[in-house]
């Protein structure tokens, strides 16, 4: 293995200590609970884009189910968008059912309560017959919302301590100039309902070293080589809550004949071809030319990779300790050409390929974890990321700093 593929990012973070990781917080039930007040509702989350919202009236509603809720995020007739607990505020039932729409009120299907584009309450049926009703005081329960790069985040606090541009920090620096807008035109997506805890599935993404194992079918030899055959990273950067990697892309890559066709009219996961000064300062900073793809991974659950001319993203959604509703989109430019179409359609279905690779292994680790074999996962110097993220957890958590004091 070449020697620029085999850096120690340890000795870098040496608070991250090099100790098996604990097991327990990907099965515990009560852990799972520390999580869901300690972190979900506490930090700012990443909901939807702004495409989603294309005109005044337009909405589409998230569950939360970390969080216990439902949000429904609209755009106003005054083009600001808005978010609010998708709750009613006569009896407490879900407002809007559908995952996405558009109108002019929001009515309730029980009784008939109307609200408009800005939460506030509108029309009551049988008015008079409630006491002392003032409708100015009933209208949605609103959260925050705040917009960086098209990307909508919502905070359950509707007054947060930091802003959302505070909370990205070193995320928002390293992706200043990506072309977010121009590559969001077209969208693909998939939603899968994972029977496995999200740290899990969120794990995945934040190492390399399964790439020649588990994707040998679908990425033969797309981040492999003989000089970096187990797809070591040449980039690694964390932060207090987030971090970013930096992936070998193999420049000796043999593509087949139909990712040849392919790659003349777009990008794609696997397309090594780009100019160096068409990316930003903050993605691939240290400018290697077996450059693939940069992550950014925001706590606690939203991962961004960018590409040149494409980028895609993953968002775990944690159900129960044991299920995750796993979101992925891969976003491309409008297609111009049928040769541009044909390229995002393969770009799409070889991302499919890998996806499906990956959530068969996820469920079934989580599928044994249960059993006390093992205790601990046993992490090497690549899976730096996975240490980081298990460890920024439980700085939020508590968990066995709590059991410890209680000893």
């Amino acid at each position: 293995m070449s020697a620029d593929f085999n850096q120690r990012w340890h000795a870098s973070y040496p608070e991250l200590g090099t100790d098996p990781v604990p097991i327990e917080p990907l099965i515990s039930p009560a852990y799972f609970a520390l999580e869901r007040d300690r972190i979900f509702r506490r930090v700012w989350l990443q909901v939807g884009r702004i495409e989603q919202l294309p005109e005044g009236g337009s909405y589409f509603v998230k569950d939360i189910p970390i969080c216990q809720t439902s949000i429904v995020v609209v755009r106003g007739k005054d083009g600001q968008v808005r978010a609010f607990h998708n709750v009613c505020s006569h009896r407490s039932n879900k407002l809007l059912w559908g995952r996405r729409g558009s109108c002019q009120v929001m009515t309730c299907k029980f009784h008939g309560w109307s609200y408009g584009l800005d939460g506030k309450l509108s029309f009551v049926p049988d008015e008079e017959n409630f006491f002392h009703f003032d409708k100015g005081r009933h209208g949605l329960t609103p959260v925050a919302t705040e917009i960086w790069n098209g990307f909508i985040f919502i905070h359950l606090n509707p007054h947060p301590q930091e802003t959302l541009r505070e909370y990205l920090a070193e995320v928002a620096d390293g992706l200043t100039g990506y072309p977010f807008a121009q590559l969001s035109t077209t969208r693909f997506s998939w939603r899968i309902d994972l029977r496995a805890n999200w740290k899990i599935a969120q794990d995945a993404f934040q190492e390399s070293y399964h790439l020649p194992f588990m994707h040998k079918q679908s990425l033969p030899d797309s981040y492999t080589s003989p000089k970096n055959p187990f797809c070591h990273y040449f980039g690694v950067k964390l932060w207090t809550h987030h971090r970013r990697s930096s992936s070998y892309g193999n420049p000796d890559h043999c593509p087949s004949p139909l990712e040849i066709v392919a790659q003349r009219f777009g990008s794609s996961v696997v397309n090594r071809t780009f100019a160096m000064e068409d990316l930003p300062p903050g993605v691939n900073p240290e400018r290697r030319r077996e450059w693939a793809l940069d992550t950014f991974m925001v706590f606690p659950n939203f991962n961004i990779f960018v590409l040149n001319g494409t980028y895609l993203t993953h968002q775990f959604w944690p159900i129960a300790p044991d299920r995750t509703l796993w979101e992925v989109s891969t976003y491309f430019p409008a297609a111009q050409t049928a040769g541009q179409r044909f390229s995002q359609e393969y770009g799409k279905v070889l991302l499919r390929d890998v996806l499906l690779e990956d959530a068969s292994t996820l469920e079934a680790t989580q599928s044994v974890l249960a059993s006390g074999a093992k205790t601990h996962y046993v992490l090497q110097e690549q899976e730096i990321l996975v240490r980081h993220a298990h460890k920024v957890v439980e700085d939020w958590v508590g968990f066995y700093r709590e059991r410890e004091n209680r000893q």
